[in-house]
C-alpha cells in the first residue's frame, strides 16, 4: 500500500482506547483532500455506529488510515505509517480515548 498526505500541522493523537494502544495508532486527522491513496488494495471493516470505516491492506493487514467517527469527511493517517523518520517531526499529544464521548469535542474543531 502506498499513499500521500499533505501535513498542515505536524501534532498527533496517542489514543489510550484498547484498539488504538494495540495497533499503536498515531492519529493525524486530515481533510480528504489532504490524502491520496495511490496503491494497493484494501478492506474494511465497522463496528458500534458503524460511522468509522477502519481499511487495511488486504496483503499485509496494516491499519495505516481509516474514516474516523470524529471526523467522517475526514482521514485519519496512523503517523507510525508514514516513511522515514516523520514521526521524529510530531508533537505527540494524549488523548483519553477510554472516555471517548466525553473527551472527542477537544478534537473535533481540528
Amino acid at each position: 500500500m502506498r499513499f500521500r498526505v499533505n501535513v498542515r500541522a505536524f501534532e498527533a493523537l496517542d489514543c489510550n482506547c484498547s484498539i488504538c494502544a494495540k495497533k499503536g495508532f498515531l492519529h493525524l486527522i486530515v481533510e480528504k483532500a489532504d490524502f491520496e491513496l495511490l496503491q494497493g488494495e484494501l478492506s474494511t471493516y465497522t463496528f458500534g455506529t458503524g460511522v468509522a470505516k477502519h481499511t487495511f491492506c488486504r496483503t499485509c493487514g496494516i491499519h495505516a488510515f481509516y474514516t474516523p467517527r470524529s471526523h467522517p469527511d475526514g482521514v485519519d493517517v496512523n503517523v507510525r505509517c508514514l516513511d522515514g523518520d516523520a514521526l521524529a517531526r510530531f508533537v505527540v499529544r494524549p488523548f483519553d480515548g477510554q472516555k471517548w464521548e466525553e473527551n472527542v469535542g477537544a478534537i473535533q474543531g481540528r
